[in-house]
């Protein structure tokens, strides 16, 4: 399966292909995030994993909630069938996961290129837009340069001019020279783009990262794979590893249902919340427990037993404009939510209790209805 539909176009606009992987459970509730939120399409599931189509940037893809990890596809394919073969066949069928389509491959690395790039432009204008005297030092630069180009451009123009007075007198002369020059100068420019966009390709360092699991597993450590794919792709692209730095990182799954090929995204999983200081349940998990209680504009909510206060967190960032409560017995854990309140930004939203849940189950009751009470008068 090809990571873009359409051809060489390599951008959000053409509608590009990701998965991501999420945890066991997780597929249902990541499948209706990515059509909500990214309005995604050709959506689909295997175990683990979600695969679709999306023009979102990386912006939009960054605000998934339930996922893990985020990656571009190249391939997605048949597993390999080890039960019947040799090992040697094996590794030759690996290699040709590149070289068989290097086409898809470069054209991943372009789409990837293009995304980050992308990304780098807006969070450089967000900066300039933040200090209004950098802004104007900005525009005077942009108009000067402006004035400059405009200079230039009627200097070439004149330029241009006598050159086309002087190719009209030499066809007249020479007949069909110009005509082999003007090929001849288009042929060296293509040289010249396929050079540098060879020579782009060839300085990427990269390491890849394999995972192994069922049959395959047993046969293969992921290391071995790992191994015959990097040396299968410096032959193909040129390109060097590098397992400590690299400027690109391969990540290939190999199982008993498929066998997927995918550039990670982000260096750091989206399940990796800036705004939680201390982990308590996994935050994908909290985020799918807040979704499940269909919160509204103007609830209270409450958690009888909030620990560390993630799902409180997770449902204050996705639904802002309610108010929360958690309620837990351990001193450890209120002060832990505490801190994670901090640093979330959210000590104002979410106010925390010492409740026991087993003694004080009326009071709490008692108390929801008395701030609903005073809500509504």
């Amino acid at each position: 399966m090809a990571a873009v539909s359409g051809g060489r176009r390599s951008g959000p606009a053409a509608g590009v292909r990701f998965f991501c992987t999420a945890g066991r459970g997780l597929e249902p509730f990541l499948m209706r995030e990515v059509r909500s939120r990214l309005a995604a399409t050709q959506v689909e599931y295997i175990s683990g994993k979600v695969f679709f189509t999306t023009c979102s940037d990386l912006n939009m893809l960054k605000k998934l909630k339930s996922a893990e990890r985020l990656f571009l596809l190249i391939k997605k394919q048949l597993p390999f069938n080890v039960s019947s073969v040799s090992k040697g066949k094996i590794l030759n069928e690996m290699q040709r996961l590149t070289n068989d389509d290097p086409e898809s491959w470069l054209n991943a690395i372009s789409i990837w290129k293009n995304l980050l790039e992308l990304d780098a432009k807006k969070v450089k204008l967000s900066q300039k837009n933040a200090n209004p005297l950098k802004r104007k030092v900005g525009e005077n630069a942009i108009i000067a340069k402006k004035l400059k180009t405009e200079q230039m451009q009627e200097i070439q123009e004149n330029k241009e001019c006598q050159l086309e007075k002087q190719i009209e007198e030499e066809t007249l002369e020479q007949g069909n020279f110009t005509t082999k020059r003007d090929k001849s100068q288009e042929e060296l420019q293509n040289d010249v783009t396929e050079a540098v966009d060879t020579h782009n390709q060839n300085n990427l360092t990269f390491r890849v990262s394999c995972r192994c699991s069922g049959a395959i597993a047993k046969t293969f450590t992921a290391q071995e794979v790992g191994r015959v794919i990097g040396i299968a792709l410096m032959k193909q692209f040129g390109w060097k590893a590098d397992l400590r730095n690299p400027d690109l990182e391969i990540f290939i799954h190999l199982s008993d249902i498929y066998s997927v090929v995918g550039i990670p995204v982000f260096r750091v999983p989206l399940a990796s919340r800036a705004y939680i200081k201390t982990a308590g349940l996994r935050s994908t998990i909290a985020w799918a427990m807040a979704s499940l209680a269909e919160i509204k504009a103007g609830a209270v909510v409450l958690d009888p037993m909030c620990g560390l206060g993630t799902i409180l967190l997770e449902a204050a960032k996705e639904w802002p404009d309610v108010y929360y409560v958690g309620a837990d017995v351990s001193d450890s854990q209120l002060l832990g939510a505490c801190d994670n309140l901090k640093a979330a930004g959210l000590k104002d939203k979410i106010e925390l209790l010492k409740v026991s849940v087993i003694g004080r189950t009326n009071r709490i009751c008692w108390w929801i209805k008395c701030e609903e009470k005073n809500k509504d008068d």
